[in-house]
């Protein structure tokens, strides 16, 4: 076995389908197993999965069902028991990779011999960059200059950007210290030796662990530019108190781990400044989402809808508008009469807020290369399903 990509859900059904989806269109010629370690979904994922991949045609994909929500670690380490692949991937649901994605990342591990862990080049809905695609070790003079805003200040900084190393090129290879859990490609025999997650973490801060103990046995982490769409948390409430409190309570866990030995002098401001910088942190949050509903009520957000596609996926369009009273406008198209999509100089993207792309038409790979490309980040990107009728952005699931 080449591949065995883990795959943790909880209450994401239709995006888990669409990674699916995705995985196995770029893992045509390569031998791969799946897990999908269900952390007790309440929206039917577990009967959705086994109706959708019955066994009989995905003899190689495997459902998990766990009877509570163990955490994001501990259900990895799961699937990685069960795991024969050659390469570990950790995927996370809300992600859709493009059909080159797998054969690049392979290719990659074939000419670094020192490759421990590898991430990816993510891309957020409107197809910006994501910063934590790479990331600096937090160590305590790094996550102080993040925590005193001294990184966003200087991002190109060696010495003060270092938490996300903006100062490396982002179209290129490079060597990273921290690979994100959403897209995180390990060798099983980097693994045997590092071994899995901590559990100790329940959600956040594991990749980092891992990552940090994977270049402490003596090998290199590494970025990839190949581009993935990482929704990022479909299923977490990011302002919440309780997503608050888990992150910063895992970035407690970790420098307890890793740097206790530097004394109680030094590890008691820190600790305060993360307690504040949480609490700071909530507060923008609720500030945030307070006047982003204020923006909605007044339309100042275009949520007009773009549809480009097969005439059949137009169809299935017009119909799911008028039942769901959507706004949008159709083009039709595919990838080779349209290559450009809605970057085409025949349409004004800027009228759009949603701009969705027949899967059947366009692949994935053109899809995210078109909105990585865009110089305005205006968009958002959505997909069509035409075989299962499923229409997913970042803010909603239409099914017909």
């Amino acid at each position: 076995m080449k591949i065995s990509v883990i795959i943790v859900s909880y209450n994401v059904k239709y995006y888990l389908q669409q990674c699916l989806e995705t995985l196995y269109n770029s893992a045509v010629g390569i031998e791969m197993e799946v897990f999908v370690v269900d952390n007790a979904s309440t929206d039917g994922t577990q009967k959705y999965i086994k109706k959708t991949f019955p066994k009989e045609k995905f003899p190689t994909l495997t459902l998990l069902e766990n009877s509570e929500n163990l955490g994001f670690g501990k259900a990895n380490n799961l699937g990685l028991r069960e795991s024969k692949g050659e390469y570990i991937l950790f995927i996370n649901p809300d992600t859709m990779v493009g059909e080159n994605c797998l054969k690049d990342c392979l290719d990659f591990f074939w000419h670094h011999s020192d490759a421990g862990g590898l991430g990816v080049r993510m891309l957020k809905p409107n197809g910006a960059f994501a910063p934590e695609s790479r990331r600096g070790l937090p160590t305590p003079f790094t996550s102080l200059c993040k925590i005193l805003g001294l990184s966003k200040m200087f991002p190109q900084s060696h010495v003060f950007g270092r938490y996300y190393m903006q100062y490396q090129n982002e179209w290129k290879e490079n060597s990273i210290d921290v690979v994100s859990g959403a897209f995180m490609m390990i060798p099983h025999a980097v693994l045997n030796k590092v071994g899995g997650f901590d559990e100790d973490f329940f959600m956040y801060g594991e990749d980092i662990d891992l990552s940090y103990r994977i270049q402490k046995a003596g090998f290199q982490n590494y970025y990839l530019p190949t581009p993935i769409l990482h929704y990022k948390g479909e299923s977490t409430e990011k302002s919440s108190y309780r997503y608050v409190y888990v992150f910063y309570q895992a970035m407690l866990i970790f420098f307890d781990k890793h740097y206790k030995h530097y004394g109680f002098f030094l590890s008691l401001p820190i600790k305060v400044s993360v307690f504040l910088f949480a609490m700071n942190t909530l507060l923008h949050k609720k500030i945030g989402s307070l006047l982003s509903s204020v923006r909605v009520r007044n339309n100042e957000l275009p949520k007009k809808y773009l549809f480009i596609g097969s005439s059949k996926m137009l169809d299935e369009a017009r119909e799911i508008c008028r039942c769901s009273m959507l706004e949008a406008d159709f083009v039709e198209g595919n990838e080779k009469n349209l290559s450009r999509g809605h970057l085409d100089a025949t349409i004004n993207c800027s009228d759009y807020g949603f701009v969705v792309y027949d899967r059947s038409a366009f692949r994935v790979e053109s899809i995210l290369k078109l909105f990585d490309s865009a110089k305005n980040k205006n968009n958002l990107m959505g997909t069509y399903d035409l075989f299962n009728h499923l229409l997913i952005t970042n803010q909603n699931v239409f099914k017909l």
